[in-house]
């Protein structure tokens, strides 16, 4: 991509005003454990964000695309009147293809656990069009069901993508389960804002 973190809008990850994940470390170990994470799947999905990150753009163009095709999925981004909020499309963007970097490089730490947690508000009514500084959004949370629905589109399209390189199929495969196993992990974490207290 050709910007920075630090310069994209919104992007708040390591940052002091990031909301604070009430999982633990220990927690979200375990919750690797339930999606079986293995060493081998760290080295492949480091792999697979060389692969993809000089495509970050022509894969956000297919999401986009994807969106923009299903008017039931592209009202999560428009006004009152129905029409799509540009602006607000293209700063999500930019945050979009940085999570892509972000889940294929980052370290599962602290500051990674608590901007998933952050993540999952903005999608909430609790946060939802707050970061971009949305007034005139015609819908204030998007439902769990589609973050969970999202798992599909945004892993079964990665696997052309790693496949353009020049690695073999087993490479691919190996690379495009990481990918999975990693999107599962932080969706699962995703959904914690819309659980109630004491079943999450």
């Amino acid at each position: 991509m050709s910007t920075t973190p630090a310069t994209i809008p919104g992007y708040t990850y390591g940052q002091a005003d990031t909301a604070r994940s009430p999982l633990t470390l220990e927690e979200l170990r375990q919750l690797e454990q339930a999606v079986l994470w293995t060493p081998e799947d760290e080295q492949y999905l480091r792999q697979a964000g060389d692969v993809l990150a000089d495509q970050i753009e022509a894969i956000l163009d297919l999401w986009y695309g994807f969106v923009a095709a299903h008017p039931h999925l592209l009202r999560y981004f428009t006004d009152a009147q129905g029409q799509p909020i540009a602006e607000y499309l293209a700063a999500v963007r930019r945050r979009f293809g940085q999570w892509i970097l972000d889940t294929c490089r980052r370290p599962r730490d602290q500051d990674w656990l608590n901007y998933q947690y952050e993540i999952g508000l903005r999608h909430h009514r609790t946060k939802k069009n707050q970061t971009d500084h949305v007034t005139n959004s015609a819908t204030p949370v998007v439902p769990l069901r589609y973050l969970v629905a999202f798992i599909a589109p945004i892993t079964i399209t990665l696997r052309d993508f790693l496949a353009r390189k020049g690695h073999s199929p087993a490479e691919v495969d190996k690379m495009y389960h990481a990918w999975f196993k990693a999107v599962t992990l932080q969706v699962a974490l995703w959904c914690q804002p819309y659980v109630k207290d004491g079943d999450y």
